[in-house]
Formats: structure tokens, sequence, C-alpha cells
């Protein structure tokens, strides 16, 4: 079996939430608790920091990474989803999990997880748990799927659990209330394990704070620390000041980061307290070279110049605030949007957030949950927003790019399958 032939294995027999959307989603532990047996219980050979919430999540957990690694503490990093390589999902100080070790996971296990009919993501977190095992990490940062409380990474008994926020997201599955949402998302909150929290709301505070006396789990909210001074950007990369690590230089510079720092920082803190050794070089090495040490992708990305591209995977109204945000404060004479969406989102919100006196472009991602792009060009002008059609990523790209002029830029974005689609087709070194 080649690699290829592995993960179009994983991809195609069973279900893949990234493709096909709520019919691939299953509720419930049986099936991870069941794997998990069956591989020993890996997760228990290493120590764990696990991070849910809405927004954020992938950004805190490859600083957090980052900065382990510049420790010296050997770290696994699970997230998702991928962009172009499954293997993103799946890092050990950065560096993807071998093919050979995923062609030998379907080779020699699918025997076992056949009859238990899983879902893509369950298959993964077993890959993943495992594999951390067997390359002896320290310690592994866990990403949530989906929620928190029934999502199969929660089988986990962490050092420290992070929630980083809550916005509408997945409200077919989670809740219609930012209350709901917080309940499934608080179910990541472990007895007498810490818990930061980065944003809460008068709605979502009292149902961590309850959820936490439950389990007498020490509970920090991270924007009580005030740890943040200012941010600003500054030759490409984003200046913090801080109360307590000086100034720090991000390359991460999307103004979301703001609030995933004091996040981070806050966590920092509190894994300090209990053991770990995270010097201010550690730090500082984090920030500023996180996309390096982890290989994180897709966050407030500049791929390009004359024109200015760049693209970003938020997809939902708590990001594509920031991103819009952030679009018009960022200097171009004229502004070229590429956007594709998914079918399951809350399209008609997302499309009230973006700015009007921009040049559209729709297109749909090579994904079965795309939005048809005619669709979406439709609800757009509804909300004065005017452009053409594509039927995919890089024709669409393309027509922008011939349309820009050298100050000009060009954002890709509204879903994480078009930015995939777009740095497999035009990565950063061919721009």
């Amino acid at each position: 079996m080649t690699y290829k032939e592995a993960t179009e294995y994983l991809f195609n027999s069973v279900p893949m939430f990234q493709n096909i959307g709520s019919s691939a989603y299953k509720e419930g532990l049986y099936n991870t608790l069941k794997l998990n047996e069956h591989f020993g219980h890996p997760h228990r050979k290493y120590r764990t920091i696990h991070v849910g919430g809405t927004n954020g999540k992938g950004s805190c957990c490859h600083t957090l990474a980052a900065i382990l690694q510049a420790a010296g503490y050997k770290t696994g990093l699970y997230t998702s989803p991928h962009l172009t390589d499954f293997r993103e999902r799946i890092r050990v100080n950065g560096e993807m999990i071998p093919e050979e070790e995923v062609i030998s996971f379907v080779e020699n296990e699918r025997y076992f997880f056949e009859p238990l009919s899983p879902s893509f993501f369950e298959l993964t977190t077993a890959l993943a748990f495992n594999y951390f095992a067997k390359a002896k990490v320290d310690v592994a940062v866990i990403e949530v799927g989906m929620g928190g409380r029934l999502d199969c990474t929660n089988i986990i008994q962490p050092d420290l659990s992070i929630i980083t926020n809550i916005s509408f997201d997945h409200m077919q599955f989670l809740g219609h209330t930012l209350g709901k949402i917080a309940a499934e998302k608080a179910g990541i909150i472990k007895k007498d394990t810490p818990v930061i929290i980065g944003e809460s709301t008068d709605e979502t505070r009292g149902i961590f704070c309850d959820k936490s006396l439950e389990m007498n789990a020490p509970i920090i909210f991270a924007e009580a620390k005030h740890q943040l001074v200012s941010s600003h950007l500054q030759r490409g990369v984003r200046i913090y000041r801080t109360t307590r690590w000086g100034e720090l230089e991000g390359e991460l510079t999307g103004i979301c980061q703001e609030k995933n720092t004091a996040t981070i920082l806050t966590a920092v803190d509190t894994l300090r307290q209990s053991g770990y050794k995270l010097p201010l070089k550690a730090v500082k090495k984090g920030f500023k070279k996180v996309c390096e040490l982890t290989g994180l992708r897709g966050r407030w990305q500049q791929t390009g110049t004359a024109p200015t591209i760049i693209c970003d995977t938020g997809h939902n109204v708590g990001g594509l605030l920031y991103i819009t945000e952030q679009l018009q404060s960022t200097p171009a004479d004229k502004l070229h949007i590429v956007i594709g969406m998914v079918n399951d989102k809350d399209i008609e919100s997302v499309l009230k957030l973006l700015p009007k006196n921009a040049c559209y472009y729709f297109t749909k991602a090579s994904v079965k949950r795309a939005l048809d792009e005619r669709r979406l060009q439709e609800s757009a002008a509804a909300h004065g927003l005017q452009g053409s059609a594509w039927p995919d990523v890089p024709s669409a790209f393309k027509a922008a790019r011939k349309a820009a002029t050298e100050k000009d830029l060009i954002f890709i974005g509204g879903s994480t399958f078009v930015v995939a689609d777009f740095l497999a087709s035009f990565p950063p070194q061919n721009q």
C-alpha cells in the first residue's frame, strides 16, 4: 500500500466531516474508547494540554507547541483540518507524521477498526495518540475537533484545559445559543485540572464557572489577567507590549492574535506554576517563529507582494469580524476578495460583515460541502456585494490576479477549504 492509497482509504472508507459534513459526525465516545483500549491507552504515556473553543484554537495550539519545543520538550501537536497534506494534523516537534506510519496504521489495524465503522476523526485521533506514544513525546497539545463534551479527544486527562472563546459555529450539533455552545465546550473541563477561558460573555461566564465548581477545577479568565498592554504591526511582525514578558515579536500578524496572545501568556503562567520549565527565551522564540517551528499556515498569511496577497482560514462570524476589520485597515488602492463557503455555515450573517467596496470573485472549494458559487453570488448581491462567479479557486484567483494592480490587495478566504485549494495551487514560493 502506498501513502496515496492509505490516505484515499481514510478519506473514502470512513465518513469525513471535511468533505460531507453532518452525516460524518458521530456523537459519543464508544468507538474512541474501543480504539483507545485496543492501542493500550497511549495518551496516558505523555502529558497533554487540551485546547477547545470556537476560534483561535489552531493559533493557540501551534504557539503553545512552539514555546514547548523551544523550551526543550519533545512536543506532539494534533490539530484539524489539514490544508494540503493529511499529515499536517499530526506533528512531533513540527515534523509531520511519516508516511510509513500512516500506511502501517491502515494496513495493520483495519481488521480491528473496520467492524466499528469509525468516523474519520475518530480514526485520525487514534492514529495521533498512538503515534505520540511511539515517538515518546514529553507532552502533546491536543486541539478539540468539535464542541468538547462528546469530542473524541475528550478521553485525555490534561495538565491544562483551554477554551479560547465562544461564537456561533456548528450550531446543528452544539446548539443555537451561546449558552448551549458554551455548555458543550465546557465539557473538556476536568476534575482538579486548571482551565483557562480566553474570552467570555455574560451569557457564557456563569456556565464556565458552574462547570469548574462542579469539577473542582481552578478557573482563570485570561481577560482578567491583563497580560497584554498593546500591539502594533511593525515591518511585517506584530509587536506585543506585555506586563510580565516585556516586548514580544509575533510571527502571526492578524488582529485576532491579540486575544490569542493574552490566552497563551496566561497558559504559560499556569503551566509554569504546575512545573513546566518555560523560560522567557522560549516564549519569545515560540511567538517569533511559530510557523517555522510548527508548520502553521493560513492565518493572515501573506503569500505575495505587488499586489499584496493574503489568505486566512477564518470562516464564521467570530473569525470574519476580525478579518473584515483588518481588511479595511490594510492600505490598498482596491480590494479584491476571492471567497467561497460551505453549505452548512451561517452564510447570511457572514455576508453582512463583508466590505461593500470590494470586487468579489465567488467560487467553491473542491469538497462536497462547498456552496455553489452562483448561489453564493446571488446571496451576496442581496447584501450589496458585487462580483463574478468562478467554478474553482484557481480560476477565481487567476481572475483576481489579472485584474489587480501592484497597489491592490487580494484576499482569499471564507472557508478553510478555499485556502487549502489556493495554497495547493499557488504555494508562496511561486508567487
